[in-house]
């Protein structure tokens, strides 16, 4: 890839949100959002900042193919198309505000608040939550409060585990085919509302990528995500991009 055309031009549209790594603008029709990555990273709730050269591009393509891989065993996701680099149009949804937590086998987080040595395989995969609100550095939060603050009720927890498990069973394979292990990963999810208005079906929203997954080579056990950039092992450009060429996704870039 090369410097000149790492960074397109952000869509015209009114800007909605800007994130850690991405910004929503208003999409071409009703209902719909332009999802634009950027190459920002950061760590320990934005407290460090960087940059890590192609990753927007990198993560929108990983995104579009995990999405399309989960639309195909039946989970639905806000994804439409990929639109060029950098730019995805999506669903909008009302995002519930929650992140899910996955864990295959112990890490970062998770060791350090149990004390578990990392790498620990789990018996079972665990599924964790954690409050989306960067102020309050996104705290664990149990069922009961998620219940009890009506932040989700007890059948859309349902549903979530449901499709959770589903997501971690396909994606463990897929990545095991090209000889990485997904250690631990976050999904979250939005509610899409019919065009009245007054009913809505529980869809995955958000991303897949790098940057929300922990991948070590099965190999090795060299860490290939944002861990290089969170741990300063350096090497996140190659690590990034070692996953994109495992997937097969292409790393040129668009005219």
């Amino acid at each position: 890839m090369s410097p000149e055309t790492l960074q397109e031009e952000m869509p015209k549209g009114e800007k909605l949100y800007e994130g850690k790594a991405k910004v929503l603008f208003r999409g071409p029709e009703e209902g719909t959002l332009i999802q634009y990555f950027k190459d920002d990273a950061t760590a320990f709730n934005a407290q460090k900042k960087g940059t890590i050269t192609g990753k927007g591009i990198i993560n929108n393509k990983m995104t579009e193919l995990v999405m399309n891989h989960l639309e195909r065993i039946g989970i639905p996701t806000h994804f439409i198309k990929r639109i060029n680099d950098r730019q995805q149009l999506v669903r909008e949804v009302e995002i519930i505000p929650l992140e899910v937590i996955v864990r295959n086998v112990v890490a970062g987080t998770m060791a350090k608040r149990l004390g578990i040595e990392e790498g620990t395989p789990l018996e079972r995969p665990l599924i964790e939550f954690s409050l989306k609100d960067d102020d309050l550095g996104d705290p664990l939060i149990a069922e009961e409060h998620i219940l009890s603050l009506d932040l989700a009720d007890d059948e859309e927890l349902s549903e979530i585990f449901d499709m959770t498990h589903q997501i971690n069973d396909f994606l463990r394979g897929l990545f095991a085919g090209i000889g990485i292990d997904l250690i631990d990963f976050k999904l979250e999810y939005g509610r899409l509302y019919d065009e009245e208005g007054t009913g809505y079906s529980l869809i995955l929203a958000d991303e897949f990528s790098p940057d929300n997954c922990r991948l070590w080579d099965m190999k090795t056990g060299k860490k290939l995500d944002k861990d290089r950039f969170l741990r300063d092992l350096g090497g996140e450009v190659e690590a990034y991009q070692e996953v994109a060429r495992r997937l097969g996704i292409s790393l040129d870039t668009e005219e």
